[in-house]
């Protein structure tokens, strides 16, 4: 299998196991794949499968990247693709120095902004998968929802055999739109998300829905456009705007598991809903997604998944 590795040197600070913690938010994720040391994925670069392996090989505050392509389509050729979209899965050219700053005088904040400094807000590589990935986990629990997508990566994803076993691309919107939807509840997926996932493959790949049109709306617009999409409600149409266009002032209020992490947080006295999340979060509304990822890597450090620097 042939190779090919560069480097790559992100805004600092950087933390490439917070960052990647974020992606995959669930140790047994087959897509996004960490070990405590590398991360992995295998992407269809120019119609190819290929694996990228992901090392950090210098501290946060100076960091560099080594990267390397597995696969018979690895060659100097493919750094470009491979490095946008590294840049999305692993945000290495956000920089985060206003928000840093602007929790230095917040303590709750300060305390979660020091104690993760060094992650990045992370984007899925496509629109497609930030939607399919938001379908899966609709009323479900994220555990659920991941191994859906582990299934879903496995049985229409392209197949790439490493050293350490195969390995599966999520599938693009080509690779499900012949899907059926019996063949999707063979799988675990309800009729209903089936449904809504095959539409929405066959859409794209019919040219009959441009999501790359949603990137220039204002929110509300973008919120409006998304939801005229089968499957798409208000809770999704956010986490797209967070997961797949990268604005990292949302915090999908409809979330229940984000919104317990925020209540148990601050130590509020009772429940949250939409309305509340949004007047609780109001002085740091310019930070909403960022609270919202380190509140999920808050969760993730207190069931033992992350082991943080001393």
């Amino acid at each position: 299998m042939a190779s090919y590795s560069f480097s790559l040197e992100p805004t600092p600070p950087f933390r490439l196991d917070l960052t990647a913690w974020i992606l995959c938010r669930r140790p047994d994720n087959l897509v996004d794949r960490w070990d405590g040391q590398v991360y992995r994925r295998v992407l269809v670069l120019n119609d190819k499968p290929v694996e990228i392996e992901v090392t950090q090989v210098s501290a946060p505050d100076a960091p560099r990247l080594k990267v390397i392509l597995n696969g018979a389509g690895a060659d100097p050729g493919l750094e470009p693709l491979a490095s946008a979209a590294l840049e999305r899965l692993l945000g290495i050219r956000i920089d985060l120095s206003e928000f840093y700053r602007f929790a230095e005088s917040r303590a709750d904040l300060k305390y979660l902004a020091d104690r993760f400094q060094g992650s990045k807000p992370p984007r899925f590589p496509t629109y497609f998968e930030t939607l399919a990935n938001a379908i899966a986990c609709q009323q479900l629990s994220l555990t659920v929802g991941i191994r859906l997508l582990n299934r879903l990566s496995q049985a229409y994803g392209q197949s790439l055999r490493t050293e350490a076993g195969v390995f599966y691309s999520f599938p693009r919107p080509e690779d499900l739109a012949g899907a059926q939807v019996e063949d999707l509840r063979q799988i675990g997926y309800s009729n209903q998300k089936g449904r809504y996932l095959i539409g929405l493959a066959q859409a794209i790949a019919d040219r009959q829905l441009n999501l790359d049109e949603i990137e220039i709306l204002e929110d509300s617009a973008a919120i409006e456009q998304l939801r005229s999409i089968k499957g798409v409600g208000r809770w999704t149409a956010e986490y797209f705007l967070l997961r797949g266009l990268g604005r990292t002032h949302i915090f999908p209020g409809d979330d229940v598991g984000a919104r317990n992490h925020l209540q148990r947080w601050l130590g509020l006295p009772d429940r949250l809903d939409y309305t509340s999340v949004h007047q609780t979060l109001a002085d740091w509304s310019g930070y909403g997604g960022l609270v919202y990822f380190h509140l999920l890597l808050k969760s993730l450090a207190e069931t033992g998944n992350i082991l943080e620097f001393e």
